[in-house]
Formats: structure tokens, sequence, C-alpha cells
């Protein structure tokens, strides 16, 4: 029998089921969490799409249906609740039989200002979004995934959407670097926690790229070329960007690797020098 150290791994993701969470988006826009499911799809996952609004997770599961490569289902669910995040995992269970990934991407911009400026009704509601909405699906997500075979050497794989804002200072508003930086080092706690039990857990942190999150906001021509300018590269990302490096973390690929941060940001935290324009936003 063949030593399971060396076999090789695929990417494929054949029989694999995964959750992505915030995955709709504004119209047909691709944003981080509507292009991951399409590209998890595209390899063969069962994709279970949540979003507070069901009419955009629908359409993301039409999307991924209109390529004929992978399935899904749209739930429509509120994941700062308990009970509606038990009622996701319960439903994705009944559905396709297991959970192989998670990818928590719901976030918001949340409360602005400084620590003298800030609404605290609004921090605590933001950090509730941003952070404790991961820790609720993986709470109920961890116990299905450590029902599998782990002949790969993992048996689940969370990956969860920080920013280069949660490694880097010098953004306007005290609220979204900080809960960042938590998702960042949850990530390396959560990784170190649950490895026994053979789940990965890494963390996606992208720069400026351009998403209807974003853009659907209104941002003028100046405010974009002044993002796209914060990166070596000078090119401007999207929601695949993002998305392929999900896919990349969700499978066997990367059987070797937890506790990652992996920026995704044409090399912006890799520059010195530079400063964050007045009207740009650093994030997703």
């Amino acid at each position: 029998m063949e030593d399971p150290i060396f076999r090789r791994p695929t990417r494929s993701l054949a029989g694999k089921v995964a959750i992505v969470t915030g995955a709709g988006a504004v119209g047909d826009g691709i944003g981080n969490a509507r292009a991951a499911a399409i590209l998890l799809a595209e390899d063969g996952c069962s994709v279970v799409c949540v979003d507070m609004n069901m009419v955009l997770a629908q359409r993301t599961v039409d999307m991924i249906e209109a390529e004929g490569k992978g399935k899904g289902i749209a739930i429509g669910a509120d994941v700062t609740s308990s009970e509606d995040c038990q009622r996701i995992v319960k439903t994705a269970v009944e559905s396709y039989g297991r959970i192989d990934i998670l990818f928590n991407c719901v976030g918001i911009g949340g409360a602005s200002g400084t620590a003298v400026e800030v609404d605290m009704e609004l921090w605590a509601k933001g950090l509730e979004v941003n952070v404790s909405t991961m820790v609720l699906m993986s709470k109920y997500a961890i116990p299905e995934m450590m029902k599998n075979d782990r002949s790969m050497g993992y048996t689940g794989s969370i990956i969860n959407m920080a920013s280069v804002a949660g490694l880097m200072g010098g953004t306007p508003h005290l609220l979204y670097p900080t809960s960042k930086g938590a998702i960042v080092n949850m990530t390396r706690a959560m990784a170190a926690h649950h490895a026994p039990a053979g789940i990965r857990v890494n963390c996606v942190c992208p720069g400026m790229v351009y998403t209807p999150m974003m853009y659907a906001k209104g941002m003028s021509e100046d405010a974009r070329e002044a993002r796209k300018n914060r990166n070596l590269l000078k090119t401007e990302g999207n929601g695949w960007d993002v998305g392929a490096a999900v896919r990349f973390l969700a499978g066997d690929e990367s059987r070797w690797m937890t506790g990652v941060v992996l920026p995704i940001d044409a090399g912006a935290t890799a520059a010195i020098g530079t400063e964050l324009p007045k009207n740009a936003s650093v994030g997703t």
C-alpha cells in the first residue's frame, strides 16, 4: 500500500463541501466570497452560499450552475445568530452529507473615528460582525469536519477573511484595522487549537482590491488610481485574485499549511515609505 506521505495532491475538490459566508454581491459583481464560491465549484466542490440577502446568495448559486461545473444551494441567514449558524451547518450536512471547507467572509467597515470619536455601540457591533461571526461558524462546522477521513493529513480547512489593514497601521478609523488584526491572531490561535483534530486554519489579507463592496458606494477615478498606486505592481486586484487564494488554501495543494497569514496585495505590505491617500480606504 502506498505511504500516504507520498500521495500526490490534486487541485480537484470533487466530493468536497464548502460553506461560504457573505457569498452575495451587488448585482452580478464579483466580490471576494462570490469569486471563491464560483472557483470552488469549478473544481468540483458543492458550495453552500450564505448571505443575509437570500436573493444575492441565490444569484451566486445561479452563476455557479450556469458554468455547469459545480453545484450549490443558497441560504439566507444572519451569522451573528447562533441559531442561524447551527441551521447553516445542519442544512449543509443534510444536503451534502459533510463539511470540508469553511470560508468566513462576512465583514463590514464598521464604526468610524478614532478612540476619542468612535461610537462604542457601533464599535461592539463591528467586532461582533467582523470577528465573532467567524467563531460562531467555526464552533458548529469544526465538529462536522472532525468526522472526515485524514488520508491527506487533514480533515477540514477554514479560511478567514482578514485584510492588510490588520497587518499595518495608518488607517483613518480604529475599528476596521482592529477587527482585522484580531482575525489574524485568531487564525493563528485556531490553527494551534484544532491541529490535533486535523483542522487547518489560515487567513487571507487582501489589499485594495476593486470589489462591489468598494465601488458600489461610489469611487472617483482619482481615488481608484491612488489605491492602485499603493502596491508595488501598480495594478488593480479584484475578487478573483482573492477567490483563487481561497481555493488554494481550501484543498489538498495546501495540505501542509496552517496558521498562514497570506497577503494578496501586489506587494503593498512589502513597500515602505508610502502614505495612505486621504481618500483611499484600506482593505476589501
